[in-house]
């Protein structure tokens, strides 16, 4: 539980969380408070852990992420745990049944993309500041089962294993259950806490609500073996108000690798934040201060159709997670889309702007020559050809930007932006893209 609002906190670190609503739990709050609240005579490390369940990160594992930023922006020391051993066997938080458990090789080569995709948020050569990086298969790989039992299983009441919401939602379910492995995953993630606490004297970790089981095991642990306090704090899980799920789009998990998702699909799932999400995204995922935050607050209260604090989220995010210059064009292919003006885009931006969108392959036979109106009943953006005439003499129908109002218009491989796509429009929003029979890929990079 939170510290009454009334009361204030020493800590800037708790501080700043607690404004912006990043606070689900904590263990002891006025310790952890009193423990955070010297960064200049009494540095703390504080850790988040990440398993490689996927070769990549998405946006809600920005919400700890950056909270590591703020640990160290508030002068303690922040450390990444890529769990190259937790992840072989599967934290049953937060699901219905079991994980399938990916090949050993697999998740090693998923770790190491993680270590390289977490290093642009934290500085790690900020002297005693500096972000340090942990894989916890360097220990979990070379423990013995019979002392690990002995030593460290004797610490774990079985009934109060049983307790964790984790494991009791999973103990009713006939059709799922839980397996051994899961069941003894909370006793894994407390012993990297310990083994963090021994080799770098880490006594704070982070992560999700959904973590609260597992972070509480470990602090229970480091005190009964070591008799020392450790702490824990939960964030929220991030939910939209509407109910749909966060971080999906269309066309599925919005990822922060920019080979799963573009620096343009980045800044356009957080321009479509909701009025009623968009100031609480900005609280949780950029590092603005509470006045600017407010005066977007107001804005978009007294003028919603400008969307100004979703346009600042948008590029605050993009900035963080792509950099200046993919930000940069993302921002540039918008302005493109929202002219209609595609032919000004490159190649390259080209892709990256119509990824996900609904395309259609042309056979060679047809590259040639097609009717427009044979080509939108193809692509699904006319019922029948009556229709497509219909569209195209109301001037409802663009090709590569420019509107077309003929019936009797023909497409060709001619007609395509660098010899390979056809980008239709109808409407204002509603886009088509068509591959012509061309150059492969391989012979137009070369």
């Amino acid at each position: 539980m939170l510290p009454p609002a009334e009361a204030p906190m020493h800590s800037t670190f708790l501080t700043e969380l607690h404004w912006r609503g990043l606070i689900a739990d904590v263990t002891t709050p006025d310790e952890l408070d009193a423990h955070l609240a010297r960064p200049d005579t009494d540095r703390r490390t504080v850790y988040v852990g990440f398993d490689p369940t996927a070769d990549s990160l998405h946006v809600g594992s920005l919400v700890p992420l950056l909270a590591l930023r703020r640990v160290q922006l508030a002068g303690h020391r922040p450390l990444v745990l890529v769990g190259g051993g937790t992840g072989l066997i599967g934290d049953p938080s937060g699901r219905a049944g079991e994980r399938f458990l990916n090949p050993k090789e697999q998740v090693a080569q998923w770790a190491e993309r993680l270590k390289r995709q977490v290093q642009r948020f934290l500085d790690f050569e900020a002297g005693p500041c500096a972000a340090v990086l942990e894989d916890n298969y360097r220990w979990l790989g070379r423990l013995d089962v019979i002392s690990f039992l002995r030593d460290v299983g004797k610490h774990f009441p079985v009934g109060a294993m049983l307790a964790r919401e984790s494991v009791r939602s999973r103990m009713g379910r006939g059709d799922a259950g839980i397996s051994y492995t899961e069941f003894s995953y909370q006793v894994l993630q407390a012993y990297d806490f310990m083994a963090l606490l021994q080799s770098h004297d880490c006594t704070v970790q982070l992560g999700g609500s959904d973590q609260w089981g597992n972070i509480t095991a470990g602090t229970d642990l480091i005190r009964r073996v070591h008799a020392r306090d450790a702490y824990g704090l939960t964030l929220p899980l991030i939910t939209k108000t509407d109910g749909t799920k966060f971080g999906k789009t269309e066309t599925g998990t919005v990822w922060l690798d920019a080979d799963r998702t573009s620096a343009y699909e980045m800044y356009q799932f957080w321009l479509n934040t909701a009025d009623a999400d968009v100031v609480r995204f900005l609280k949780f995922f950029t590092f603005l201060d509470a006045e600017r935050i407010e005066g977007l607050a107001h804005a978009t209260g007294t003028a919603p159709e400008k969307r100004e604090a979703q346009r600042v989220l948008a590029r605050e995010v993009t900035r963080l997670v792509h950099g200046a210059d993919a930000l940069a064009e993302a921002e540039a292919i918008s302005a493109a889309l929202f002219r209609g003006d595609v032919a000004t885009l490159n190649e390259a931006q080209l892709e990256q702007a119509f990824r996900g969108v609904p395309t259609t392959a042309l056979p060679g036979a047809d590259t040639d020559s097609i009717a427009l109106t044979d080509l939108l009943v193809k692509v699904g953006l006319a019922d029948s050809k009556r229709n497509a005439r219909e569209l195209l003499v109301g001037g409802a129908i663009h090709l590569n930007g420019r509107r077309v109002s003929e019936p009797q218009a023909s497409v060709s491989r001619g007609s395509a932006l660098f010899g390979r796509y056809l980008v239709l429009r109808k409407g204002r929003r509603s886009y088509h893209v068509v591959t012509v029979a061309g150059r492969d890929k391989k012979s137009r990079d070369t």
